[in-house]
């Protein structure tokens, strides 16, 4: 049995794209960076992290891992983040956060990382994927217009390339999905590794 360890429709939509059945149980963890954290280091400890918090909360309810009908258990987490010079662009706070994150990125090309976590009772996998993104110049009153819209307030680097944001972005380097949240062809190859169907 798969679970999901997010709560992203997002990552519900896309893991459902691909043909898998599974439940959603999102972790809650703590998604802060520590201090001096690499980029590609602090979203595979998050997915690390929800994964295991999620699948040790389902082991205790089911003992050693097992669902019902003896089926085995595997919990999928990850998280997305966006970077630029070396700064990681989370969820914005509030409006103005939002609003100044696209300052920064507008007319340039930054890094969106998912680091993703396979955990199953025979240990962990932990990957991520990395894809560049190249903004084109906003202007202060596209910024504003996007912000007032409410799109980028759930989102790494407050936008979504499936939104709104999609006029501004003319070239991407890397897996499409993973600037959605999930990089579905990484996924899937960890997924089918472990014989998780």
């Amino acid at each position: 049995m798969l679970v999901l360890a997010s709560a992203s429709p997002r990552r519900r939509e896309l893991l459902a794209q691909v043909g898998y059945q599974f439940e959603v149980q999102p972790a809650n963890v703590p998604e802060d960076p520590l201090p001096e954290e690499d980029a590609i280091v602090y979203v595979t400890r998050l997915a690390r992290e929800k994964a295991e918090a999620v699948f040790r909360e389902l082991c205790t309810r089911n003992r050693e891992g097992e669902r019902q009908h003896g089926q085995r258990l595997a919990v999928l987490g990850a998280d997305t983040t966006v970077t630029l010079d070396n700064e990681i662009l989370g969820k914005p706070e509030n409006a103005a956060d939002a609003t100044r994150m696209l300052r920064l990125l507008s007319g340039r090309s930054h890094r969106v990382i998912t680091g993703v976590a396979v955990v199953t009772e025979t240990g962990v996998e932990v990957a991520a994927e990395v894809t560049a993104v190249r903004f084109l110049t906003l202007s202060d009153e596209e910024i504003a217009a996007y912000v007032a819209t409410g799109e980028p307030m759930d989102k790494a680097g407050a936008y979504g390339i499936q939104g709104h944001a999609a006029r501004w972005i003319p070239r991407i380097e890397g897996c499409y999905f993973n600037v959605m949240g999930l990089p579905l062809a990484l996924v899937c190859s960890m997924l089918e590794s472990r014989n998780i169907a």
